[in-house]
């Protein structure tokens, strides 16, 4: 009886006691189950595959930044470089002479050195031959005590044009264009010279023609005068008085960069030039 009495009395065992014990072994500290029990629970930690991808997405993210603004800076350079191509193609191309025309040059098709030699020497030979004709011409003007007609500030009053038919076709690629003007003229006082207006163009071919059923005249020479920007054709013999003729110009040029004659310019819409 003695020892019996000795023996310590265990509570006795209840379900709560049970569940409790339960839950400590799988870690969720003691606590009942339910929703606050799932909120204290272990969570899974951060595995090293995980933080690689992240660095993977960020890497990605910060290269594709670098690239938008690689394509974004180069678009700005060609966009500034096609405006420096374009004003160089209008400003920078061979002229020939004061008046900035093309060179004829510049259109010949490439041939041996020994033939543009000779191209060279011959076109050299012209014009200095047009300058001493010009110079006698001036010459015989000043014996007179007056003014060439092209030296004059005003177009001479001996002819006067009454229809004027003009042809153009443009190129856009390299901006030049090439005209026919075919100009009905009626002389009021016999002369030998035509002159008119004209800057900057290469003149290819010049043909002067009487009624339509009289014969052409001969054309002696033409030449620029840049100080009054005129064109000046030299006749073999005077056009006659109360009489018509045609003049009929061919000639190229550039399409200007600047407000001058034939010009191009630009604008922006929606971000693009046009």
């Amino acid at each position: 009886m003695a020892l019996e009495e000795k023996r310590e009395k265990r509570p006795p065992v209840t379900p709560m006691m049970i569940e409790e014990e339960a839950a400590l072994r799988n870690g969720s500290r003691g606590l009942p189950p339910g929703p606050w029990a799932e909120a204290a629970g272990p969570r899974p930690r951060t595995t090293e595959r995980h933080i690689a991808v992240h660095k993977r997405l960020v890497l990605g993210f910060a290269v594709s930044i670098l690239a938008l603004l690689a394509v974004t800076m180069i678009a700005v350079l060609l966009s500034v470089r096609f405006e420096e191509c374009g004003a160089t193609a209008a400003d920078g191309s061979p002229r020939a002479g004061g008046n900035g025309s093309l060179s004829g040059a510049a259109r010949q098709p490439p041939g041996r050195p020994e033939e543009k030699e000779e191209a060279r020497g011959g076109e050299a030979a012209e014009e200095k031959k047009e300058e001493e004709e010009e110079e006698e011409d001036e010459e015989e003007w000043q014996r007179r005590r007056e003014l060439p007609p092209w030296a004059r500030p005003r177009l001479p009053r001996h002819l006067r044009p009454l229809h004027y038919n003009l042809m153009l076709s443009a190129f856009m690629e390299n901006f030049t264009f090439s005209g026919e003007v075919n100009v009905q003229l009626e002389v009021h006082n016999a002369s030998r010279y035509i002159v008119l207006h004209a800057h900057r163009m290469h003149i290819e071919a010049v043909r002067v023609a009487e009624d339509k059923l009289a014969g052409g005249v001969r054309v002696a020479r033409s030449f620029f005068y840049p100080q009054t920007q005129v064109f000046v054709v030299v006749l073999n013999r005077s056009l006659e008085a109360q009489k018509s003729y045609n003049l009929k110009i061919i000639y190229n040029a550039l399409i200007e960069n600047e407000l001058l004659g034939f010009f191009r310019s630009s604008y922006v819409l929606h971000g693009e030039r046009r």
